[in-house]
């Protein structure tokens, strides 16, 4: 019997990693037709970016499908050059990539490496309670802190959950999601799950990087060091590759993703078990505070 649960685990992630293969490739078409140069195949894509696989990058989970924006696969020397920045960074370097979905300038260089940080993430189900990793994925934090500071999230929908092939994320941190609309898991240019802040910026924290449950991690577009607006978080043990910047652990508000996770999804994205979710997530508003 372990032996046959361990086939299915293993025929699950192969299915996976075929389906984000070809979600990648559409998005990618995507990226040409718009030139945003990211798409959430998550936070991870299942096709969580997480973009996850995650597109979710500039502009994807775990898929950005930005995927946890939440998307998914940059090579393993690109994940350990990218882990190689001594931390807490002292310099951020944010590119301009794509065209932001809701106007927004770049972070500031110059991050606050010394201070702790906590967020609070409030949805119209509750409050999220995160601590940021300042001291290891400081650029990123930085990121946070000054997306929150501008309103950027505010009104926004989470557009994604996984709640399959060993994925369990809910990928947010795209305004083109927007409060008031019905997600439809389009997978066309200006769909929900394509939008960033028109930046991006290297990814941190990535060595050793285990995406349990409380996990936070950013979206990319598939590529190493894309991440932008989008990010996913874990309400399950996961397993995903160390190739999304970890840079928050829930302390509380679990239970809100897990009862999300348990309405299932509206709509699909890939398959049964990845896309909009059912029960509607929308950020009210991000607040972040030193500790």
């Amino acid at each position: 019997m372990a032996g046959k649960n361990e086939r299915d685990r293993r025929r699950a992630r192969e299915r996976f990693e075929r389906q984000r293969q070809q979600r990648l490739q559409r998005q990618h078409k995507i990226r040409q037709w718009t030139g945003i140069g990211l798409v959430v195949a998550m936070v991870i894509g299942l096709g969580v970016g997480l973009t996850l696989a995650f597109a979710g990058g500039s502009g994807s989970a775990a898929t950005s499908k930005s995927t946890p924006k939440a998307t998914a696969s940059s090579s393993a020397s690109a994940s350990a050059s990218a882990s190689a920045v001594a931390e807490p960074a002292q310099h951020c370097t944010y590119t301009t990539a794509g065209t932001a979905a809701k106007k927004v300038s770049k972070p500031s260089a110059t991050p606050d490496y010394k201070s702790g940080y906590a967020a609070t993430i409030n949805t119209n189900l509750g409050k999220i309670n995160i601590n940021l990793l300042n001291s290891k994925a400081t650029c990123t934090v930085n990121s946070f802190i000054h997306l929150a500071s501008a309103d950027f999230w505010n009104a926004s929908q989470c557009h994604r959950i996984v709640t399959t092939g060993g994925l369990y994320i809910l990928q947010c941190g795209d305004p083109i999601a927007k409060a008031d609309a019905k997600l439809t898991c389009a997978q066309t240019a200006g769909a929900p799950g394509t939008g960033g802040p028109g930046y991006e910026f290297a990814s941190e924290n990535l060595t050793g990087a285990k995406y349990t449950a409380g996990t936070v991690a950013m979206a990319n577009s598939g590529t190493a060091n894309s991440n932008g607006s989008q990010f996913f978080l874990v309400y399950q043990n996961s397993t995903l590759p160390a190739q999304y910047t970890p840079f928050g652990t829930i302390t509380s508000g679990l239970d809100i993703l897990q009862k999300v996770a348990k309405a299932g999804t509206s709509c699909h994205y890939s398959g049964a078990g990845d896309g909009a979710p059912k029960e509607k997530v929308v950020i009210d508003s991000v607040s972040v505070h030193k500790t």
